[in-house]
């Protein structure tokens, strides 16, 4: 086994056979990132606060309610035994690293890593994706229903991601997932061989292979979220007797499993949890409202699988129609792909498992107990050749419309479209600024003095949410100024009061945040007679402070388990540019969400190809190559593969 670094720290691993690779990234990954597997790890099993402390325990609740670590046992037993042994290999290497492994973190908690099991690796997988679905808008649309009733309003979600492919030849793919910006990074960079195979792509630290981004020489990937709804939550009649519990379902009364776990935490005392789980699925949460508890459906909870036995095929893939194949397994995040080869095959298709059912329950949590809102299968995925360009952005393309209800507004997909019309390289498509300008209802503002000179500024500025331009900068104040008139504004008062929801979902039913995400359908469902008077108010607002560049706010604030000086930088971009650098209009200016990784896959010459991560390959801090990419990945700039 031979591990190679590249001049940024990169881990480029040989190995003689699969398994024996997974040992070695296990290894590696481990030395590399121990602080946050470690984290990874307490998380899946909803432990974090017995190292954290109280501010954790929202999420430990979650996490022993839904099940996450029992439902990574379950898909693990389920896996075949190849993939089975592949990822017990892994988790073997993970073990042979935490024996020596040190970290500052560990020394500031007093805290040592423990032993991972061999399902840990899923529940690494799933600590990322409990929350990626679709099922927090559902309580947000309730607390949405009960203060204002049926309403439009709020028709769009926020979401950044891109990928684009340009048929060729030879074939482009290139694209930048969009997470919350944690530092360690969500995606590590590597660098995978052995006989049979030989990869680079961009690994979850904690998980095996390469299962989003990937280059095998003569083929390539890479993934959206296709904005899917393929979690659902039901309203559960829950009767109590003695030390029973039952359930109402489409045929009566059922049986439901309950037991007590026991929350540590450190500083605090001792928290016992109930853990429900109903024929539908673990309870997650009580309605405040209503009293009724809420259980959420998963295909990963039904089916015992996450997809994983797609992950070594994915490696030995050779062709689009081997991607194609293997990801037929797929079942959790539904993602939206992009694959080519070598021989100009490029094809876009949806992966994923989508319930078919009753259309409410795309929308709000449904009665347990009537019987027309239980699954019906699950919808076929379609898959599709590429002749020119094919862009996924989060958007409402046809392939995907029918699969869900929340997503991204046009804006992204319409621009990438038009760069690569023009030729426009993909390294400067990704890091286009172009922001879609509120010109109608700017224009229509009655204003006089140092509102109507601002607003006539405004009106001339080019639109590129640029770190250094004032213009951008006033902008964005004006913007957030309008959301926190409309929140205070009487058409939406309803929505002030507290949520029916626990709190570790308030960034979904947090009502100023939402008229953020959504303003541009908040304007147009509320119209001009609302908003236009809201909008001069708004230019009020911002001429009367000092105007500042929109880098002076729009700053990097990475998330980390334990805070320690993260560095910090001005950005360009805003979250309808292409560079979607996400931050909160109405809430702060500040990004704790984008673009976690950037990478363009040459199928021409796979040495040609580059990428770029927001940090660095480690994750201790101090460590040369901590955050050495980070002046690159805040300039647009890419690095060669090097592999």
């Amino acid at each position: 086994m031979k591990v190679r670094r590249d001049d940024w720290g990169i881990p480029h691993l040989w190995a003689d056979d699969a398994d024996q690779l997974a040992f070695l990234q296990g290894r590696v990954t481990a030395t590399d990132r121990a602080w946050q597997i470690e984290v990874e790890r307490l998380r899946s099993e909803g432990r974090l606060a017995a190292v954290l402390g109280p501010a954790e325990l929202p999420w430990d609740r979650f996490a022993r309610r839904v099940r996450l670590d029992d439902t990574a046992r379950r898909c693990f037993a389920r896996l075949a035994p190849a993939t089975r042994r592949w990822v017990a290999a892994y988790v073997d290497g993970v073990n042979a690293a935490l024996r020596s492994v040190d970290a500052p973190e560990f020394a500031a908690t007093g805290h040592r890593p423990d032993r991972w099991r061999p399902w840990t690796p899923l529940g690494v997988f799933l600590v990322q994706h409990a929350l990626f679905g679709t099922f927090p808008h559902k309580l947000w649309r309730a607390d949405l229903a009960a203060a204002l009733g049926d309403t439009e309003l709020f028709a769009t979600a926020g979401s950044g991601s891109n990928a684009w492919a340009v048929a060729g030849p030879p074939a482009v793919l290139a694209g930048d997932p969009h997470r919350l910006l944690e530092l360690p990074g969500v995606y590590q960079q590597v660098g995978l061989a052995c006989p049979e195979f030989d990869v680079i792509g961009l690994a979850f630290p904690g998980v095996p292979g390469v299962p989003h981004f990937g280059h095998a020489g003569g083929v390539a990937w890479g993934i959206t979220n296709a904005m899917a709804d393929y979690q659902d939550l039901y309203r559960e009649d829950l009767r109590r007797d003695g030390g029973t519990v039952s359930a109402r379902g489409p045929a009566g009364w059922e049986p439901v499993a309950v037991h007590v776990e026991h929350i540590a935490v450190r500083d605090g005392a001792t928290e016992p949890v109930e853990v429900v789980e109903t024929a539908r699925g673990p309870v997650v949460d009580v309605d405040r409202r209503t009293g009724e508890a809420l259980s959420l459906r998963t295909p990963s909870r039904v089916e015992a699988a996450l997809g994983f036995d797609a992950l070594l095929p994915l490696l030995r893939a050779r062709s689009t129609g081997d991607v194609v194949d293997a990801l037929r397994c797929w079942v959790e995040p539904v993602n939206s792909v992009l694959v080519a080869d070598t021989t100009g095959d490029v094809c876009e298709l949806v992966a994923g498992l989508v319930p078919v059912r009753d259309e409410r329950c795309r929308r709000e949590p449904v009665p347990a107990w009537e019987s027309r809102y239980a699954w019906q299968g699950y919808a076929r995925m379609p898959s599709e050749p590429v002749a020119g360009v094919a862009v996924h952005a989060n958007d409402r393309r046809p392939a995907v419309a029918p699969l869900g209800v929340d997503f991204a507004p046009p804006h992204r997909a319409r621009r990438i479209r038009e760069l690569v019309s023009t030729g426009t390289p993909a390294g400067s498509i990704h890091t286009d600024t172009q922001v879609p300008v509120s010109r109608d209802l700017l224009a229509a503002a009655e204003v006089t003095g140092p509102a109507a000179d601002l607003r006539d500024r405004l009106l001339s500025w080019d639109g590129r949410m640029a770190a250094s331009s004032v213009a951008a900068g006033s902008y964005a104040r004006w913007r957030s100024a309008l959301v926190r008139r409309l929140h205070d504004h009487p058409a939406l008062a309803a929505l002030r009061g507290p949520s029916a929801y626990d709190e570790l979902f308030a960034p979904w039913t947090d009502p100023l945040g939402r008229i953020g995400i959504a303003l541009e359908s908040v304007v147009a469902g509320l119209g001009p007679a609302v908003c236009g008077p809201l909008a001069a108010a708004a230019l009020e607002d911002t001429a009367a402070e000092p105007a500042r560049a929109w880098g002076a706010t729009h700053v990097l604030a990475p998330i980390q388990a334990v805070p320690d000086g993260a560095p910090t930088v001005g950005l360009d971009g805003d979250t309808d540019c292409v560079l979607a650098t996400s931050s909160v209009p109405g809430v702060s200016d500040a990004c704790w969400r984008g673009p976690v990784a950037r990478w363009v896959w040459d199928l021409g010459d796979r040495s040609a190809s580059r990428w770029i991560v927001p940090f660095g390959a480690s994750g201790r801090p101090g460590d040369p190559h901590y955050a050495d990419q980070l002046p690159l990945w805040a300039a647009g700039e890419l690095v060669p593969v090097a592999g």
